[in-house]
């Protein structure tokens, strides 16, 4: 049995890539980000020691077995899909991406699916342009073992005008905890093209000691006037860690609808970033999760305003119970210069035990006079005048509380846009509150 990667730099950074036959620039970007990895520090996310967990056991390279139809998939993927994935699917199995499904209509269009291997390969002038462009490797350490390890991975590419209805997929499934599990994700939305994507990040561990290490990165690019909704749901055991850095680059009139789940069961480090670079460009943002046990999360939801007449909207709502702890950050940075900007955001904690902590903090920062900005946030246990209201309609407390707690999730659990995914999500927030 290997035993999992726990240091790393430079050469074996470089080793990895020449071993995928990666082109010059990524054999050297990625030996950058290995030495780089040996340099920088943790970030340091308010009131949560990195220092006490297992981030340094970076696993080893586990590709998947390569199927050419959906059916052939491992059972424990295929009852995480749903039968809204005829079009558009890529599904990665530990180390690499097994199957990608792309309808003979949409490559018509132009439209690209891949993994980021074939990227590199395939469209490298693409690639190049945009990658680790958006969360660089230079921002901490975590960043840095990424850019150096990253594997599998989505690029999906979306030409002019183009418009495409059902959801585009990707399920990014681990079964073994030694598998180097960290998958990176391009989407270039050309302008004026909307569509739909779907992110899916699910764990079958097992019993086991071992750590398993989710380092995630989603950089997503809308160009003028493109409209972009970007759907994720992560479900992991316990004994995995997920850390997903999402970053959006917003051009004019352009627009980023973030609906997440953030739903693992194991301590976990997230944040989303808006940039609303071009004038007139938008962003909507709406995040629950869930804490139980002793879990720790750190969720950060930003949003940054350079172009004038931007909005953004930051939405989280988070439920805890036993002894979890969540610290949530909104933050809204309105640059000089952008003028007429709206910037918004409400943070909601609901504490279900008096040993668990629920911790919102909203931070404007404003450097332009003429705009609009307010937060909101609440940290607080479930309204009695609720709970007494049903259970004087015959329903019992339990109930009365469940009711009011999905009620509290169900604003940003109705809006991803796949039906069985919703279902699903149902069927994970029961097991976590029950």
């Amino acid at each position: 049995m290997s035993t999992p990667i726990t240091s790393f730099g430079r050469e074996a950074a470089a080793a990895l890539s020449r071993s995928k036959n990666e082109p010059a620039w990524l054999v050297a970007l990625r030996e950058e980000a290995g030495q780089l990895a040996t340099e920088l520090n943790l970030p340091k996310p308010e009131k949560l020691p990195l220092t006490r967990w297992t981030l340094d056991q970076y696993g080893v390279n586990r590709p998947g077995q390569s199927v050419n139809s959906a059916l052939d998939l491992p059972a424990a993927i295929t009852a995480l899909l749903t039968e809204e994935n005829s079009s558009a699917l890529i599904v990665q199995h530990n180390s690499s991406v097994v199957f990608t499904q792309l309808s003979d209509e949409l490559k018509a269009q132009g439209v690209i699916l891949c993994s980021m291997e074939d990227a590199a390969r395939n469209h490298e002038e693409l690639l190049r342009k945009h990658f680790m462009t958006a969360y660089t490797k230079e921002e901490h350490k975590l960043a840095a073992v990424h850019a150096a390890l990253w594997n599998g991975g989505v690029f999906l590419y979306v030409p002019r005008n183009v418009t495409i209805e059902a959801p585009i997929q990707a399920l990014l499934f681990a079964d073994d905890a030694e598998a180097t599990f960290m998958p990176h994700i391009i989407v270039i939305a050309e302008s004026n093209s909307h569509f739909s994507f779907v992110e899916q990040v699910a764990s079958s561990l097992g019993d086991t000691t071992t750590t398993l290490l989710h380092n995630s990165a989603v950089e997503v690019f809308a160009k003028a006037g493109a409209v972009v909704r970007y759907a994720a749901v992560h479900q992991m055991d316990s004994s995995a860690i997920d850390i997903a850095y999402r970053r959006a680059i917003l051009e004019s009139d352009s627009r980023i609808e973030w609906i997440i789940g953030d739903l693992h069961n194991g301590n976990s480090i997230t944040d989303t970033k808006s940039v609303l670079k071009g004038n007139g460009s938008s962003s909507n943002s709406m995040i629950i999760s869930v804490g139980t046990g002793k879990q720790r999360m750190s969720l950060t939801t930003q949003a940054v305003h350079f172009g004038r007449n931007t909005e953004s909207d930051m939405i989280t709502r988070a439920v805890m119970k036993d002894e979890a702890t969540a610290i949530i950050n909104g933050i809204t940075k309105i640059e000089k210069g952008a003028t007429k900007s709206n910037g918004q955001q409400t943070e909601k904690v609901l504490m279900l035990s008096p040993k668990s902590r629920g911790d919102a903090n909203p931070i404007l920062l404003i450097d332009e006079d003429d705009v609009k900005a307010g937060h909101a946030a609440s940290v607080g246990q479930v309204n009695a005048d609720q709970v007494y209201y049903l259970m004087s309609r015959g329903i019992t407390r339990q109930e009365a509380e469940r009711l009011i707690i999905h009620g509290f999730l169900d604003p940003v659990v109705s809006e991803i846009p796949l039906k069985g995914l919703r279902e699903q999500l149902h069927s994970i927030l029961e097991r976590k509150l029950g």
